[in-house]
């Protein structure tokens, strides 16, 4: 048998490899623009219902909430607490300075808490009292409110209760209150404000005078006037010093370099030569023994004459070492005295070295203190003169007397609640309608499920080659499976009467044919992330198409744990795959040629006859999948099917579960992933593309299936 097979196979399809098409990296692409329009339409086309339910309750909430509430009025009036038009300081006083008066003179969140303290309340609360006594029970700060108006001089005050007529006479009694204390605090303040100035500019004079003594004692004790003057004294005596330093050092090098020449013979040489002392001795010495040497051609060695000679010349050499000595000594006894007070000078001028040093150092600190005791003066002596002008314009305010607060709206009775039941039942629907959109755009973003193609796009970076609709339940007739009914042996490609079901298909299997027309594509693996993806019912149709479309097509159940074909297409299964690969079988004895009711050279009346598409079922399932589908005789069987097929596609398991189609794909052509719109999870996906990817297994692209997913098209 597996001559057989052998026999059939072309060179093209050697040990089993055939040119795959062109391989999909998946890699981001910077300049790919995803469109985004229509996502929230559909979110909140898929979420009807869920909007409609959290609007429905809001709504009725809101509508139980206002019926049990009682009406609330509300009334107010305004103050105007500042004059409209301020005068300037120029316009009051035409001698003195232009200035610009400060747009809001008055702090009016200190305002506001001041008419709404209890020492401000308490006269207004006692005049209530006399006739609604029940005032004292109330929270006044959370039905009294005081605003100001943005951008105003005034302050809107306000007071709600259920009975109208008393918001109108608290609120006449707060606004008479108000008035009343505006007249009182207005004739007191310019003479508070004069005195606490007054006060303030003893306090600074006086400030200004105990830092001017701080600074005389400060220049008194460092001697200094300036900064700048005793910098430059320090730093005088730094330089000359160290000129002195130099010059001492010089000298000593000097005296030490003559001491040591004194040591040498030639230095010793040339002071005995400048000694006279020394010099009349050695001359004595030389002329006893030129005497000896003139004596010694007339007389002979060893008479009286040349003995007397020698006896004199020796009796000045120890005349001549004695002088040496002491011209030596004396010498050296000199250079050491130089360089004793040459080295006595040196530690003085470190001392005063130092001593400069040490005030170079201190003089950043004294300029630092000098700096800020001269800042210290120029900001108090500032604020003097400030304070004098502000007392100046204090003065002239009070001869003025400006008008206290003015009443421009007084209070008046409320005649409609500030709130009904009927807005805020509208308001509660608007606000559930707000909150279900919300709901509903949360739990769509936390849903990780593919709900678009654009979806599928966007994860796997790979062409959709197949968009499958939802297909309608068909009732299955008797005689054959439904998925046999469309194959007819036609002479044309007149489609028009099929679904968009059936037509998807083809479509599907014109796009992979078009993928590389150099190389047709002959074999394929069709797989998903998970089960229920809708893989098989992707191959089943695709084999139907590319049969009704001429081809000689095998299909072959390779979810050898879950097998479905056999059921589905309701063909014998008591042989398969399985013992196709284990047992030595002719494979034309386990393949079942499926028959459907066709139309045989164009006749009219159909009948029951053999087509070009095949069956392999599962068979039996094995105790290891996997090593046999990894075996050799199984990838000797699939060189074999591609010889004597034009197209054969493997269902096979899911590739996030198990291997068994990453073992199939590399010996075919690719695999093409099938995920279940409304179905498959994001993150199997992913997960799956990448380790088809990190097994470099060929993908010819992705089939989107619609098939029972409850989404919006796109």
């Amino acid at each position: 048998m597996e001559n057989q097979i052998n026999s059939t196979l072309s060179p093209v399809v050697k040990n089993g490899k055939v040119p795959h098409p062109p391989e999909y990296v998946l890699t981001l692409d910077n300049n790919e623009l995803e469109e985004e329009s229509g996502k929230l339409l559909h979110t909140l086309r898929r979420r009807v219902a869920l909007i409609a339910g959290v609007t429905a309750a809001t709504t009725a909430a809101a509508w139980a909430m206002s019926w049990n509430q009682p009406l609330t009025y509300e009334g107010g009036f305004l103050l105007l607490v500042e004059p409209v038009s301020i005068q300037t300081q120029q316009d009051r006083d035409p001698l003195g300075p232009t200035t610009k008066p400060s747009e809001d003179s008055m702090s009016y969140e200190t305002q506001i808490a001041v008419l709404k303290s209890s020492k401000l309340l308490q006269p207004i609360v006692e005049q209530i009292k006399q006739r609604y006594p029940d005032i004292v029970n109330e929270d006044l700060n959370s039905k009294l409110t005081i605003t100001r108006p943005e951008a105003t001089k005034m302050l809107a005050v306000t007071y709600q209760h259920s009975d109208p007529d008393r918001v109108k006479f608290v609120l006449d009694k707060f606004a008479e209150g108000y008035l009343k204390y505006s007249q009182q605090q207005r004739e007191t303040n310019l003479s508070y404000g004069i005195t606490f100035v007054d006060d303030q500019i003893k306090a600074t004079r006086d400030r200004v005078n105990a830092i001017q003594r701080q600074l005389q004692v400060f220049r008194q004790q460092n001697n200094f006037i300036a900064p700048e003057s005793l910098a430059g004294q320090v730093t005088g005596r730094v330089q000359s010093i160290d000129q002195e330093k130099f010059q001492n050092d010089k000298e000593i090098a000097t005296a030490q370099r003559q001491m040591g020449s004194l040591q040498d013979s030639e230095g010793a040489r040339a002071a005995l030569a400048a000694d006279g002392a020394y010099q009349g001795v050695l001359n004595k010495i030389r002329e006893l023994e030129a005497k000896i040497a003139t004596e010694s051609t007339r007389f002979q060695p060893g008479s009286d004459e040349l003995r007397m000679l020698q006896q004199q010349r020796d009796s000045l050499i120890p005349v001549l070492r004695q002088e040496a000595q002491r011209v030596l000594g004396n010498q050296m006894a000199k250079i050491g005295t130089d360089i004793s007070v040459l080295q006595t000078r040196r530690q003085l001028l470190n001392r005063a070295d130092a001593f400069w040093n040490g005030e170079m150092q201190r003089l950043p600190v004294l300029a630092r203190i000098y700096t800020d005791l001269e800042r210290e003066r120029t900001v108090a002596t500032d604020s003097l003169t400030r304070l004098l002008g502000t007392r100046e314009n204090l003065q002239v305010q009070a001869a003025q007397k400006d008008v206290p607060w003015q009443l421009l709206t007084p209070p008046s009775r409320p005649g409609q609640p500030i709130d009904s039941p009927q807005r805020n039942i509208v308001l509660g629907a608007l606000a559930g309608l707000l909150l279900g959109t919300g709901v509903a755009i949360l739990s769509d973003r936390f849903d990780r499920r593919i709900r678009r193609v654009s979806d599928i796009k966007k994860i796997s970076k790979l062409p959709i080659l197949g968009n499958i609709p939802h297909e309608m339940a068909i009732p299955r007739p008797r005689t054959m499976p439904a998925v046999l009914k469309n194959l007819q042996d036609r002479t044309s490609t007149d489609f028009s009467q099929d679904g968009a079901f059936t037509e998807a298909f083809r479509s599907l299997y014109t796009n992979l044919s078009l993928l590389n027309t150099n190389h047709p594509l002959r074999s394929i693996v069709v797989s998903s992330p998970t089960a229920g993806d809708g893989k098989t019912t992707v191959a089943v149709n695709l084999a139907q198409a590319a049969a009704a479309m001429g081809q000689r097509v095998l299909l072959i159940d390779a979810d050898l744990r879950n097998p479905q074909l056999a059921e589905r297409l309701e063909v014998n299964n008591d042989r398969g795959l399985t013992e196709l690969v284990a047992q030595n079988l002719n494979p034309q004895e386990v393949i079942q040629r499926m028959e459907a009711m066709v139309s045989v050279g164009g006749g009219d009346e159909p009948s029951l006859g053999q087509t070009n598409f095949s069956i392999l079922t599962a068979g039996r399932m094995p105790l290891d999948p996997t090593r046999l589908l990894s075996s050799q005789k199984m990838q000797r069987l699939n060189d074999y099917f591609k010889a004597m097929y034009d197209l054969v596609i493997f269902d096979a398991p899911p590739a996030l579960n198990y291997a068994d189609s990453s073992l199939l794909a590399p010996h075919t052509n690719g695999m093409l992933v099938v995920a279940g719109v409304g179905k498959t999870d994001q993150t199997d996906l992913r997960q799956m593309l990448d380790a088809l990817q990190t097994a470099r297994v060929p993908v010819l692209g992705m089939v989107a299936n619609r098939n029972g997913a409850d989404t919006a098209e796109d």
